[in-house]
């Protein structure tokens, strides 16, 4: 089934509900939400199966694009807004978009880099598509490709991940049944990036004709959250556990309490125990947790807000460590090297399959023969599970950062710092932050008879790469730390910043 069927549906019923808002200012209801999406959808000119990028700043014409895709039978590929034009370009290219929507100062960033047509969301050009006869849902099978959700590999290259309807009608279900029940009155605030975890929950209140609002800023701001919650009630909001730790702290140098809060889902990174226990304190019980991966959206494990809020149970704290139980629609497993279970307290590759678990990467056969295997995806991810079920993490997928909850991973950033003519070799490590989580540094060894300021490094990140990626931090070695057969000792790395404090 076409998961469009789904905002037709609320539109029916529901087609007088706010649906579309900037802060406080309604932008669109249910009727005139879908009656938008349906139009632009016969004006795309797209075939069943084209896939359109989403290159676009949060804002409501984001979703009204987004559902307009669906509509047409289209897969939608919605790019992080933070990343460079030329990240975004390759995405396009390798996804081979039919179109893409963009705000107008992404569409600038993009200026001459792509082919793919451009449609300007800010344009008049615009808003003339969202006026006219409706196009019918075209229909789309569980397996068909609904969303093409690009996540870096360790290659260097990012890899698209074929998210179907099927995949995402069961992570929607398992919300409702091991995360958190929607309703109506509700209000999602999308103040993490639409292209990601926020964005991928919105399906779920469309469902249930929830209010889809985007913050003025644009972005996180905790003062404009707090003061937006207060106004519209019952807000429910995906956070980075950075967020949370930022959030916590400037509400309780306002002494507020956020009770126009209702829930909040952190996931994207580790959360310290003590920042967790923290925000509850001072909050209450809003908050959930869950685990998940593009391959498995949202839908690996989820720590509920009973256990999140626990203070009685003997192991509650190692709970609060865990990232929780296996939702309703998967099987999970602790692998050792042969792929075989491995019995609760023993650490090991954690495998998850089920309804939720991707068919695969976008043409890309050998990453997805690496990945899933006998049914099984192969997570990367190290981890452990007790007697009572409850998963966790003892390392992530292997060397990623995750900075302010967005994936970096350290080949990405070597391999552009080593197109620098002065650099031989580099090296990228994450060092821990208590603010991002984690930053980025970079160990660089230069040409013999050349020093590389750490100034021209950042420039020429800053040309090249997302803002996000770049290092906080160059450091100039004599040689990088090497084992025998000249692999490079990440660890050796990380002992010297520790060292440093």
């Amino acid at each position: 089934m076409n998961l469009a069927h789904w905002l037709q549906r609320t539109a029916q019923i529901h087609g007088d509900a706010p649906a579309l808002l900037t802060g406080m200012d309604v932008v669109a209801d249910y009727a005139t939400f879908h009656a938008q999406s349906a139009a632009l959808a016969g004006q795309l000119g797209i075939k069943p199966g084209d896939r359109v990028g989403l290159f676009m700043a949060n804002c409501p014409e984001f979703l009204i694009a987004f559902w307009a895709v669906w509509i047409a039978g289209g897969a939608v590929v919605p790019i992080n807004n933070k990343l460079h034009g030329r990240e975004a370009a390759w995405i396009l290219e390798n996804s081979g978009a039919a179109r893409v929507f963009v705000t107008s100062k992404l569409g600038a960033a993009l200026g001459g880099l792509t082919d793919v047509p451009v449609i300007d969301v800010e344009s008049p050009a615009f808003a003339g598509m969202l006026s006219g006869s409706a196009q019918a849902i075209v229909h789309r099978e569980a397996a068909d490709i609904a969303w093409l959700f690009y996540t870096s590999g360790t290659t260097g290259r990012p890899k698209g991940v074929r998210i179907t309807h099927g995949m995402l009608e069961a992570m929607t279900l398992s919300y409702f049944a091991d995360v958190d029940p929607v309703t109506g009155h509700d209000a999602t605030l999308y103040a993490a990036p639409m292209s990601h975890a926020a964005g991928i929950y919105n399906m779920l209140y469309v469902l249930k004709g929830a209010r889809h609002v985007c913050p003025p800023s644009g972005g996180f701001d905790a003062g404009e959250v707090l003061e937006l919650s207060a106004r519209l009630g019952s807000v429910c909001m995906f956070m980075a556990p950075t967020m949370v730790r930022r959030f916590t702290d400037v509400a309780k140098a306002a002494g507020d309490r956020a009770p126009g809060i209702r829930t909040i889902v952190y996931a994207g990174g580790p959360m310290y125990t003590a920042d967790i226990i923290e925000a509850v304190d001072w909050f209450g019980p809003k908050f959930a947790q869950i685990y998940g991966q593009g391959e498995c959206p949202m839908a690996i494990t989820a720590l509920s807000r009973a256990d999140v809020a626990d203070r009685s149970h003997p192991r509650w704290r190692d709970r609060l460590g865990s990232v929780g139980r296996a939702q309703s629609v998967v099987e999970l497993r602790i692998g050792g090297e042969d792929g075989q279970p491995l019995p609760p307290g023993e650490t090991g590759e954690i495998m998850v399959r089920g309804a939720p678990v991707m068919p695969g990467y976008w043409e890309n056969p050998e990453a997805s023969a690496k990945t899933l295997v006998d049914g099984w995806l192969m997570t990367g991810d190290v981890g452990r599970l007790d007697e009572d079920g409850y998963l966790t993490l003892t390392d992530r997928s292997k060397d990623v950062i995750i900075s302010g909850g967005s994936n970096i991973y350290p080949r990405e950033v070597e391999e552009v710092l080593l197109e620098h003519p002065d650099v031989h070799e580099v090296s990228v490590v994450g060092r821990p932050d208590p603010e991002w989580g984690e930053v980025v540094v970079a160990f660089v060894v230069s040409v013999p008879g050349k020093t590389v300021p750490a100034e021209v490094l950042d420039a020429y990140c800053t040309d090249n790469i997302a803002r996000f990626k770049r290092p906080k931090l160059y450091r100039a070695l004599p040689e990088l730390p090497k084992n025998n057969y000249g692999k490079v000792l990440k660890t050796a790395l990380r002992d010297m910043l520790k060292e440093e404090g």
